[in-house]
């Protein structure tokens, strides 16, 4: 049976659509940016990456804005069905954790928005 839930990348593009939209009434969200650690890449190009400072794990999406008491926003997304967290996630997700951020895994789009939304007000 064909999973007809929509894709991560999907989800993703449609929270930066509406972040894009949405800036002028939170200007915070023009600082909001995607992590492309993620996704398949042939052997050399992966390597130039890690040289580069790819890592495993870190989370999609960062809001490096100081809120609530926490130093920055940080979201894992996932599809809104399947899609599991890694070993190599949920460890960033706990050292990110640790130095002070706020780091949350949403499934979809309308979670994440809300969240970073919740996130803006402190």
């Amino acid at each position: 049976m064909r999973n007809n839930t929509p894709k991560e990348s999907s989800e993703q593009v449609a929270l930066f659509q509406w972040a894009e939209r949405a800036a002028g009434r939170y200007p915070e969200l023009r600082l909001l940016f995607h992590i492309p650690n993620g996704g398949s890449r042939n052997a050399i190009e992966a390597h130039n990456l890690r040289l580069q400072g790819v890592k495993a794990g870190v989370p999609d999406i960062c809001l490096p804005v100081p809120k609530g008491g926490y130093a920055a926003l940080y979201i894992e997304l996932k599809r809104k069905s399947g899609g599991r967290v890694s070993d190599a996630q949920r460890g960033w997700i706990e050292a990110l954790k640790r130095a002070g951020n706020c780091v949350l895994i949403c499934k979809g789009f309308d979670e994440a928005r809300n969240t970073i939304l919740e996130y803006l007000k402190g």
